[in-house]
């Protein structure tokens, strides 16, 4: 449903908002006036190129927003699948917008992001059903038709066409993948040689983290063998030198603890120091032991260091090539084998992914038999019925048939088109509704259909020209219908008939101001005394002609 629609600087209006509610609502407005804007501003949500000369007078661009809300299931045709993605999962209406700069350049919005005119086409063609005089609208007039034909079938055909779009969908994505796995078997010789290296490569080096940490420090080690043994020999040196003339710490401590043990006893202050001049004795005497130890255990071996540096090598072009470091290369090693081990088994998929493609084929293709021999045995009475709502609708004489003409491929409705095929008047050949009929004609013969299909539906229905060439009883009837479609969803009505006007729910008047060097148009939702003053005027009279004002008050009330 429209919940509202803003218009800044588009032909006569420079600045409107429209809120229409659930129901029929009506547009009306003198000649001339401007009450087409709306369905330019609509056709513009809908995609539609604008028309040369449609930005207000002075102004820079024309702006149209419409918010709609979003009925249930919307997002679920994958050809939206793009398009969902830019909406919030839990939001309830969705924003269309378009941009026409006064040199012609266009923008579109969904959802507040930049999106195309063919993204409006494809979602605002799902929101909105828009019959009038706008020539691009009338291609879109193919899925409409068919759409029609396919609920004037019944539920049980309903259901089946489920099946089939469910069918034809999962035919698509088979075929997608069927695809993929034949042109990656065209390199998997290839990927899988290259996998074996790689695993191969990681494989034989076998690296761990622990080990590399090791590594490093057994290479650093290595190369400052010669300046460790200085330290070391230094360390011993002091402690205890190997001249025996040359006297070391050790030999310094032994002699004064020497000294003080013949006063023991003798103050226990001195007791206390020697106790601990022992301790350091001792100390000095186990590290001039460790000192020369370590010393005798250093020894330069270049080649257990070339050795280290090799598969230290190893390790940093590993991790060059795979992540950086070594929990990075083993996870591309375990990528690598299920890579390997997919490739391995695509042979048997790529069988698998064809005998499943064949039965959902043949599935669809059965499907798609039941579809068309439901719409050929439903198009004849379709027709036949339509015929009689168009003789209620001023279109006496004329002649009217449901073609099906068939596809060259299945897609996503079956395995036929619906053409509707009308002569308007007797001696005329017929020809296709959307390419030859008026705004009028074209209105009247899918306001019929919608009536004996018995349209239900989410989308917003817009009549343009619906009126036209019409009156007295036949404007009732117009009316009768449009109301009786607007019982269960929204209809605008563009309308100068106060006939149908009166039965509309929501009336909004557009009114042109011609003061000043530019005329402009303003929109008004009528209540009341409004509405009666506005259904006199489509009369021929002045609002406080009292005769006019009864009429308009009975037709209300008939209403």
């Amino acid at each position: 449903m429209l919940c509202e629609l803003r218009i800044e600087n588009l032909l006569l209006i420079d600045r409107a908002e429209l809120r229409p509610g659930a129901g029929l609502n009506a547009i009306t407005g003198e000649t001339g006036a401007g009450k087409t804007v709306l369905a330019h501003a609509l056709d513009l949500l809908l995609g539609g190129r604008p028309r040369s000369g449609i930005v207000r007078p002075g102004a820079s661009e024309a702006y149209v927003e419409g918010v709609f809300e979003l009925p249930p299931g919307l997002f679920d045709a994958p050809e939206l699948s793009e398009l969902r993605e830019r909406i919030d999962e839990e939001a309830n209406e969705v924003v269309l917008a378009r941009r026409v700069s006064a040199e012609g350049r266009t923008r579109a919005f969904v959802g507040g992001r930049s999106a195309t005119a063919a993204d409006l086409a494809e979602l605002g063609g799902r929101l909105v059903a828009f019959f009038g005089q706008h020539e691009h609208r009338r291609l879109t007039l193919a899925s409409a038709q068919l759409e029609l034909l396919d609920g004037f079938c019944g539920t049980e055909h309903l259901a089946t066409l489920g099946q089939f779009t469910r069918a034809h969908t999962r035919v698509k994505e088979l075929s997608r993948e069927l695809e993929e796995l034949r042109g990656r078997a065209g390199t998997r010789d290839r990927d899988l040689d290259l996998l074996a290296f790689e695993i191969e490569e990681i494989e034989s080096l076998d690296p761990s983290v622990d080990e590399e940490v090791t590594l490093r420090a057994e290479r650093e080690r290595l190369r400052q063998v010669d300046g460790l043994r200085l330290a070391a020999a230094a360390g011993s040196e002091a402690i205890s030198p190997e001249e025996a003339d040359s006297p070391g710490a050790a030999m310094l401590f032994a002699e004064a603890e020497r000294i003080a043990d013949g006063l023991a006893g003798a103050d226990p202050d001195l007791d206390c120091l020697t106790a601990r001049l022992r301790a350091l004795r001792i100390e000095a005497e186990d590290l001039g032991t460790e000192f020369r130890h370590y010393l005798a255990g250093l020894e330069a071996d270049p080649a257990r260091l070339a050795v280290v540096e090799e598969r230290l090598d190893g390790y940093e072009r590993v991790k060059r090539k795979h992540g950086g470091s070594v929990e990075a290369v083993l996870e591309h090693a375990e990528r690598c084998r299920t890579e390997r081990d997919r490739l391995a088994g695509a042979e048997v998929a790529l069988e698998r992914a064809v005998a499943d493609l064949a039965e959902a084929e043949a599935e669809r293709s059965v499907l798609a038999g039941e579809l068309t021999t439901g719409r050929r045995a439903a198009a004849p009475d379709l027709a036949e019925r339509v015929l009689e709502e168009l003789s209620s609708l001023a279109m006496e004489g004329a002649s009217f048939s449901v073609e099906l003409q068939g596809r060259e491929e299945l897609s996503a409705s079956g395995a036929e088109r619906v053409e509707l095929m009308l002569a308007p008047n007797p001696g005329v050949a017929a020809t296709p509704v959307r390419e030859s009929a008026s705004g009028g004609e074209l209105s009247r013969v899918m306001l019929a259909l919608m009536t004996v299909a018995g349209a239900g539906g989410s989308r917003t229905l817009v009549f343009d020209e619906v009126d036209s060439g019409v009156g007295g009883q036949t404007a009732r009837a117009v009316g009768e219908r449009l109301r009786a479609l607007a019982a269960d969803r929204q209809v605008l009505c563009i309308t100068h008939l106060p006939q149908i006007a009166a039965m509309a729910e929501g009336h909004f008047r557009i009114e042109k101001e011609a003061a000043g060097e530019v005329a402009r148009a303003t929109v008004e939702r009528l209540e009341d005394s409004g509405v009666i003053g506005e259904l006199c005027r489509m009369l021929g009279a002045e609002a406080s002609d009292a005769g006019a004002r009864k009429h308009a008050k009975e037709l209300l009330a008939a209403a």
